[in-house]
C-alpha cells in the first residue's frame, strides 16, 4: 500500500495542532491533571472546615469554665505555639468528630488567631495584667 505524498504533511500538521492545543490547553485554558484536581478539591475542602469549625472554636474556648486564665495563657504564648495551647485545650473541634492532622492544625491557628485578636471574651473586657 502507497501512502500519497498529501499524507506526511497533513500527518504532521495533526500531531503539531495537537500538541499546540494541549499547551494552550493545560497552560491557559484551564485544563488540569487529575491529580492536580485531586489536590484543589482537598484544599476547597480543608477550607471550607477551617471556616465552619473555627466559630465553633473560639464560641468553646470562650465557654470554658477558665476561659479568662486560659486566653490570658493564651496571649502571652509564642506565636508560633499558640496553634498547639488551642489544639491541648479540646476546643478545636466537636466531641467525636473526626480531623486530619492537617487540617486539625489548620483549624486551631485560625482560632488562635481569631482569640488572640479578641479585645473582650464572652462580652468581658478582661486584662493582661493579671
Amino acid at each position: 500500500m502507497k501512502i500519497s505524498a498529501a499524507v506526511a504533511p497533513a500527518f504532521w500538521g495533526a500531531v503539531g495542532g495537537a500538541i499546540i492545543l494541549a499547551i494552550i490547553g493545560f497552560n491557559w485554558g484551564g485544563w488540569v491533571t487529575a491529580s492536580k484536581a485531586a489536590n484543589m478539591a482537598q484544599t476547597k475542602a480543608q477550607t471550607a472546615v477551617v471556616h465552619a469549625l473555627v466559630p465553633y472554636c473560639v464560641d468553646t474556648f470562650e465557654h470554658m469554665p477558665d476561659a479568662a486564665a486560659q486566653w490570658v495563657k493564651l496571649k502571652k504564648t509564642d506565636e508560633f505555639d499558640q496553634d498547639t495551647f488551642v489544639e491541648k485545650a479540646g476546643v478545636v473541634s466537636p466531641p467525636g468528630s473526626k480531623l486530619g492532622s492537617d487540617t486539625a492544625d489548620a483549624v486551631a491557628s485560625a482560632c488562635a488567631d481569631k482569640l488572640v485578636a479578641l479585645k473582650q471574651l464572652g462580652g468581658t473586657q478582661v486584662s493582661l495584667n493579671k
